[in-house]
């Protein structure tokens, strides 16, 4: 489903934030990446959704080459991907209900009544049932996000990318959020590509995981075994230790 070929990225005050990256996740697979604060993750993922172009590099996505894609090309591949972004980046003039209806109604051809049903399950499905006309101001973080998960979610894309999607949210609340990750992935059996800073949560939801750090993947692997990866700077950050390289 996603293939990066030696990809590098640079920002004229970050530096070169990906230096190299080479990875691939398979149909149906669900891929975590962790790493440091402002190690690159959010821009590998809004690389891969055809948001950013590479300086270098190969990105394939859904056996489309979206660094050679024109703009109108893109579009064709964003349809096929639902995303969560770390903001959340709802349009605070729309309802909630609204919102969760975007990618529908901008795709098309689906009667209103159709939209209406699905949002109203995906609501329910996030908790949020009864909030289709706040509007996001009158939300907390953690709904906002709630909402964010809804709308990444509705039209069932075959790839879904999470940015943070359980950040500032409590324990039970987490638990319930990839439970209703792993629900919608076992309903659509999609791809699935998810970035966190509680690593142990993202352990239990993903089967494989990535490590990325100083714009390098230093780990790309069986989740259950990173704690134990050869590289001491991925045992570090997994293990929470004070004392090590990082």
């Amino acid at each position: 489903m996603v293939a990066l070929d030696n990809i590098v990225k640079s920002f004229p005050r970050a530096g070169r934030l990906l230096d190299g990256v080479n990875l691939h996740v398979d149909t149906g697979t669900r891929w975590g990446l962790v790493g440091p604060g402002a190690s690159g993750k959010t821009v590998l993922l809004k690389l891969i959704a055809g948001l950013l172009a590479p300086d270098e590099g190969k990105i394939v996505v859904a056996g489309r080459d979206v660094t050679q894609a024109s703009e109108d090309e893109l579009q064709e591949v964003r349809i096929r991907i639902g995303m969560l972004f770390q903001n959340y980046a709802l349009f605070d003039f729309m309802s909630v209900a609204e919102n969760v209806a975007f990618p529908l109604v901008r795709r098309g051809g689906i009667a209103r009544s159709d939209i209406d049903e699905r949002v109203a399950e995906r609501l329910k499905a996030v908790g949020l049932a009864g909030s289709e006309h706040k509007r996001p101001s009158e939300l907390s973080g953690g709904m906002k996000r709630r909402v964010g998960i809804a709308r990444a979610t509705i039209t069932q894309p075959e790839l879904v990318i999470y940015d943070e999607p359980t950040a500032g949210l409590d324990p039970v609340t987490t638990s319930k959020v990839y439970d209703l990750l792993r629900a919608d992935h076992e309903e659509t059996k999609g791809t699935v590509l998810a970035v966190s800073s509680d690593v142990a949560a993202l352990r239990g939801f993903v089967s494989r995981i990535g490590f990325l750090y100083q714009g390098k993947l230093h780990y790309d692997g069986p989740a259950e075994g990173i704690e134990e990866a050869e590289d001491p700077v991925v045992r570090q950050f997994v293990r929470g230790e004070l004392e090590g390289p990082l």
